[in-house]
């Protein structure tokens, strides 16, 4: 059962003749979700453009990348938190106008340094894009809705994803790279203005007696949060002593964050919410099908590059499918999540994702692209399936005081299982392939270390199936043992009071 509604605290509230009408209302939360993304995947294609003109290393321009994600892991949470406390439609706000400057600055930046900077200040304005909006889906859809919605806004964010690798070709392609920045602030722009007009204002969730913000926990889960980000990003593909130590520096911090959350009145994240089966099941699975989607951005450029011996043209054209068909299939997977129940979708979002990467695990590479195009077809869709129903099972019964902090922590576990899978699935895939740099290895090495990769991949998201399946068993024997609690002693209150 989730914390119910401290006494005291307010819930948020609109007069119903200001509220607008809610069509409007979710197209400002869409532009929400899809700019952070279109940011994210929009900036990993110009990193060659950028690495010329600042005269810069891979490794140099890779923290334009970095930055953003890092900024954006640390302060999820905490952005989450705030909304809580500040009034959601206020921080989201400033979050959406402090993205659209940052995006301008960087579209500006005379030199690397202060693009990363920017990035890094574009990556916090996505923090509190990314965490709110969930929470807004709470208060404002319907329960029964909410299926439809959440699959909405998977859809943008997959929009996002898939629309940045082309436009972001194109606009370097005829103006240069500073063009992937300058091409957001209209839509940013827009976005401000959306959501001012069309959002409803409401008052802080959290009573006042409790309005105040965990600064310490906030800082111990940056620092751990940051090392994690740091240990699993800073070296590529290799894990030397220096991630280990970040690791070690990451373990420490989770630590002292546990003992500082026991100890304050009003901590940044209740740790008696995890003893939630629903909520410790959503965020896990979240985080392994979040590492094993990564997987397919990983692996997938080398294998049909090197092993399929596709142009870069193609490559791009076919890891666009993956994207294409999560955008196609959001707002249906929602829709079928409403029909049929969350439980339900769950289970065969996951199922199908294990499907797809066991064939992409013993396809063999004579089957050509469409022998790896139809089964990523298959997990993609699947995918968009589990995040739409997944999402609807977390947020549908969260109590008002904490939509912001539990939208906040489920864009935090896809967050994590993003850049583990970046780090640790490359790696996996580079050991199974059995060379130090997968760039010039032939294509029978690339092929083995892809199945083994997938195999790995589809192990991961059976365990996430596991977990969802241990949680459903357990909450059904629990229902029958409540009523037989409950039912008789209802029956002899009943009795005595007449």
């Amino acid at each position: 059962m989730r914390p119910a509604t401290p006494p005291g605290a307010e819930r948020e509230r609109t007069p119903p003749a200001r509220r607008p009408p809610l069509a409007w209302a979710l197209t400002a939360l869409s532009l929400s979700v899809l700019l952070p993304s279109l940011g994210t995947s929009i900036a990993n294609v110009g990193l060659p453009a950028m690495a010329v003109a600042f005269d810069a290393s891979f490794n140099e321009v890779q923290w334009i990348v970095i930055a953003y994600l890092l900024a954006l892991t640390t302060l999820i949470v905490g952005a989450g938190r705030a909304g809580d406390i500040a009034g959601r439609r206020r921080l989201l706000l400033g979050g959406i106008a402090v993205f659209t400057l940052a995006t301008l600055l960087c579209g500006l930046a005379p030199n690397l340094p202060l693009l990363v900077a920017a990035r890094a200040l574009q990556g916090a304005g996505a923090a509190c894009m990314m965490a709110l909006t969930m929470a807004f889906v709470g208060e404002m859809v319907p329960k029964e809705r909410t299926g439809g919605v959440m699959g909405l806004l998977g859809t943008m964010s997959a929009v996002g994803t898939a629309l940045g690798p082309s436009l972001g070709g194109a606009l370097i392609a005829v103006f240069g790279w500073r063009a992937i920045f300058l091409v957001a602030v209209p839509l940013g722009l827009l976005t401000l203005t959306l959501t001012f007009r069309v959002l409803p204002a409401s008052a802080p969730a959290v009573s006042s007696a409790r309005r105040r913000f965990d600064t310490v926990g906030t800082v111990l889960l940056a620092i751990t949060l940051g090392a994690y980000a740091l240990a699993m990003t800073i070296g590529g593909n290799s894990f030397g002593p220096f991630s280990i130590g970040l690791l070690i520096v990451s373990g420490a911090g989770l630590g002292l964050f546990v003992i500082a959350e026991s100890r304050v009145s009003s901590p940044l994240l209740t740790l008696s919410m995890f003893r939630d089966p629903a909520l410790a099941a959503g965020l896990t699975t979240s985080a392994l099908v979040s590492t094993v989607m990564m997987t397919t951005l990983v692996v997938g450029p080398f294998h049909l590059a090197r092993a399929l011996d596709l142009t870069p043209a193609l490559v791009g054209l076919v890891m666009s499918a993956g994207p294409a068909v999560s955008a196609l299939t959001g707002v249906p997977a929602g829709r079928a999540t409403e029909r049929f129940g969350t439980e339900a979708m769950v289970v065969v979002g996951l199922g199908g994702i294990v499907g797809g990467a066991v064939v992409l695990s013993l396809m063999p590479t004579a089957a050509g692209v469409i022998g790896y195009v139809l089964p990523l077809v298959a997990v993609t869709a699947c995918y968009a399936l589990f995040q739409a129903a997944n999402n609807t099972a977390v947020m549908k019964d969260v109590s008002p005081h904490q939509r912001g902090l539990v939208s906040g922590m489920l864009n935090l576990s896809r967050n994590l299982g993003l850049m583990t899978g970046a780090s640790v699935m490359g790696t996996v895939f580079a050991f199974a392939a059995g060379t130090g740099d997968v760039t010039t290895a032939a294509s029978a090495e690339v092929a083995r270390g892809t199945h083994r990769t997938f195999a790995v991949a589809a192990l991961l998201v059976a365990l996430g199936l596991a977990v969802v399946l241990v949680k459903f068993r357990r909450s059904r024997r629990a229902v029958p043992v409540a009523q037989a609690v409950l039912v008789p002693r209802a029956f002899e209150d009943d009795r005595r009071s007449g």
